[in-house]
């Protein structure tokens, strides 16, 4: 039984060697990998942790830094900060204007709570008198310098009849500026309101010729006229 054991333990042994030295032939017989798939091989890596947070923390940053210039160009652009209601009435008027419906802004009067100064009688019929002014038979190029004139920056002028609120907020802001003194940002915006002659006239006058459009603190539609 002994010897049984002893011959069994040693073919065990061979047949081991065996296998084992059939493994290394095989490995020796595979070849190199090439220094190129070396590289694709490094390239296909997924990136560290760390590298990841980094971009990150770069893309977040430079959005911080463009969303910051962008607002403070925006606060510049649109001008003083207007209360709500004010904002509220200058909405429904362009909603109107925009209509193309002159008629509609029966809405933004009654909103208003009165008609604004239109330069005509009180007892006159307001959107017959803006038809009547206007070049186009149903008002519309009325309606379209109403849509210019508050999608400009506005100015706030203390000259309200509310003593603790006497702000009142004109579009455009242009109207109040001396004409003579505007940036060059602004007199790019008198060109998108009115022709280079009319802009020229203006400047020898020393006066606003063009639309006006004015906002109580209160919310009240105040005026709405040409300058002549």
């Amino acid at each position: 039984m002994s010897g049984m054991g002893m011959d069994d333990a040693e073919r065990q042994v061979n047949v081991l060697h065996r296998t084992m030295g059939e493994q290394n032939a095989q490995q020796q017989k595979r070849l190199p990998i090439p220094p190129a798939w070396k590289r694709l091989q490094q390239s296909l890596q997924p990136p560290s942790i760390v590298k990841i947070a980094l971009v990150l923390l770069v893309v977040v940053a430079a959005r911080g830094l463009v969303h910051v210039s962008s607002a403070h160009g925006d606060d510049a652009y649109l001008g003083p900060k207007i209360p709500p209601h004010v904002l509220d009435l200058r909405d429904v008027i362009l909603t109107a204007a925009h209509s193309g419906n002159i008629e509609e802004l029966k809405s933004a009067f009654d909103v208003s709570g009165s008609v604004p100064d239109l330069g005509i009688s009180p007892r006159s019929d307001p959107i017959k008198a803006l038809k009547d002014r206007s070049a186009d038979p149903n008002g519309r190029d009325t309606l379209a310098a109403l849509v210019q004139a508050l999608e400009m920056p506005p100015a706030a002028l203390p000259l309200g009849n509310d003593i603790e609120n006497n702000l009142i907020y004109v579009w455009p802001g242009l109207s109040t500026r001396p004409l003579d003194k505007l940036t060059p940002s602004e007199q790019v915006d008198l060109y998108r309101l009115v022709s280079p002659e009319l802009a020229a006239d203006m400047r020898a006058k020393k006066r606003w010729l063009w639309w006006r459009v004015i906002i109580g603190a209160d919310g009240t539609w105040t005026l709405f006229r040409k300058s002549n």
